[in-house]
């Protein structure tokens, strides 16, 4: 039944997806990374209903005052950072137990066992990979857009694990297809949602 499973969060990522071009950009992204306070007071309208939110709108440009001498720093940088290696450690710890999560597709996909734990091995680099290169481009196209493509490719890429599952016992080299699509699939998940 993990099929049905798989299914399941495809079905809520159309959901999120169609309902995405509804809602307005975050009031603090708009103001703080793209400047626009127009947009940021009509995000906050739309977002919280009609009111005064001057207060709010005060805040976030304090925010703006306080951070605008602030460096921004890129991923090696924050690499380098003491101050964020309890947080480096435990991502890397949940990235490392996520590993255990796609032994059953290997399985299903008929994987030979001892390929299995190399794949697994790969789809932990491919999430680091994806983590660093979303931090570094996010803040260029914006969360919307990374949301809007993270999600129409993981549809995609679910509708094409699902067929290459099935078709996996006729065809052999369907199975690579699918330990493929898996990398190709959490690479979409980590740039976008």
């Amino acid at each position: 039944m993990w099929n049905v499973l798989l299914s399941f969060s495809g079905l809520v990522a159309l959901i999120q997806l169609l309902f995405l071009p509804f809602f307005p950009e975050s009031p603090p992204y708009l103001l703080l990374q793209k400047g626009d306070k127009a947009g940021c007071l009509k995000a906050m309208k739309q977002l919280w209903g009609d009111g005064n939110y001057q207060s709010e709108f005060d805040d976030l440009m304090k925010e703006k005052a306080v951070t605008k001498g602030t460096k921004i720093m890129n991923v090696l940088e924050v690499l380098k950072e003491p101050s964020v290696y309890p947080q480096l450690s435990i991502m890397l710890l949940l990235l490392l137990s996520l590993q255990l999560c796609g032994l059953k597709i290997f399985q299903t996909a008929n994987l030979q066992r001892s390929i299995i734990p190399y794949v697994s091995l790969g789809i932990a680099i491919s999430e680091l990979i994806s983590i660093i290169f979303c931090s570094s481009i996010i803040d260029r196209f914006g969360r919307r857009i990374l949301l809007w493509g993270g999600y129409l490719l993981m549809a995609l890429i679910l509708v094409l694990l699902e067929t290459s599952l099935l078709l996996s016992g006729q065809f052999l080299w369907m199975r690579y297809c699918s330990v493929i699509l898996i990398f190709l699939f959490i690479i979409a998940y980590g740039i976008g949602p």
